[in-house]
């Protein structure tokens, strides 16, 4: 049963949320929008773009829907442009979109796999933030989506976990590079049973481990990540940059 949300922090305010079309992006973008925000989606392709949309539209939410592969800098760019067009500004960016192609061990996996989870999970969010810097207004707010992975890669998907932990880097030095007027988080989530992280719900054994690991005994929501993500990008935490907030059901993590 989907929480009712009373606060309206983002009233007035536009936020783009990439790879936002299922999962985590998406309950991200739907919680912004249910609080007051003109919100774009995006994700590659035009199908998932437009099912997005109108399964926003059914509860009552309306959203601009745009494809954008963040590794094409062509879209990119058509992202930040068509945003500025209809709303003449951007005060919050969700930086959601990431991939892993294969869960091998990172010596064993392909250079060409290599390249592609660095283009796609690291690289992108910098190059869309370059294009939309000149746009953030005072007072903007960036969250990266890293994942608990970050602090502990997996065996199996080591290199992806490695590209998370560089977005707690990456965190630290745009924070220091936009303040004092933009603020930048990050997000580290725990294991949400999305499309995703279809291998960790695929075998009940597998669901299970996860599920052991945390001190709640349960896998996360997209709504909880959204949830957290929200009051991050929001002016609740207005005097919060640089810094990463877990959301892993108190799975270790650090100090």
């Amino acid at each position: 049963m989907e929480k009712k949300i009373a606060a309206r922090r983002f009233e007035g305010k536009v936020a783009i949320v990439t790879a936002s079309t299922q999962g985590i992006g998406f309950g991200i973008a739907q919680r912004l929008a249910l609080e007051g925000a003109s919100v774009v989606i995006s994700s590659r392709k035009q199908k998932n773009v437009d099912e997005a949309v109108e399964k926003l539209k059914a509860k009552g939410i309306y959203v601009l829907g745009i494809v954008c592969h963040v590794s094409d800098a062509q879209q990119r760019k058509n992202l930040i442009n068509k945003t500025i067009e209809k709303y003449g500004k951007i005060d919050v960016i969700v930086s959601n979109a990431a991939v892993n192609p294969v869960n091998v061990p990172m010596l064993q996996t392909k250079e060409s796999i290599l390249d592609k989870l660095w283009e796609t999970n690291v690289k992108a969010s910098i190059l869309l933030l370059q294009d939309a810097a000149p746009h953030l207004q005072k007072g903007s707010s960036i969250i990266f989506v890293s994942s608990y992975g970050g602090y502990h890669p997996q065996p199996s998907m080591a290199m992806y976990g490695v590209t998370k932990t560089a977005l707690l880097g990456l965190t630290k030095a745009l924070a220091a590079e936009m303040a004092p007027n933009v603020r930048v988080n990050c997000i580290a989530p725990g294991f949400v049973p999305t499309r995703f992280a279809a291998f960790v719900t695929a075998n009940e054994a597998t669901k299970k481990s996860f599920e052991d690991k945390t001190l709640l005994k349960r896998l996360g929501t997209p709504e909880e990540i959204a949830a957290a993500t929200a009051f991050l990008a929001s002016d609740d935490a207005s005097y919060m940059t640089g810094e990463t907030i877990i959301v892993a059901g108190g799975t270790p993590s650090r100090l």
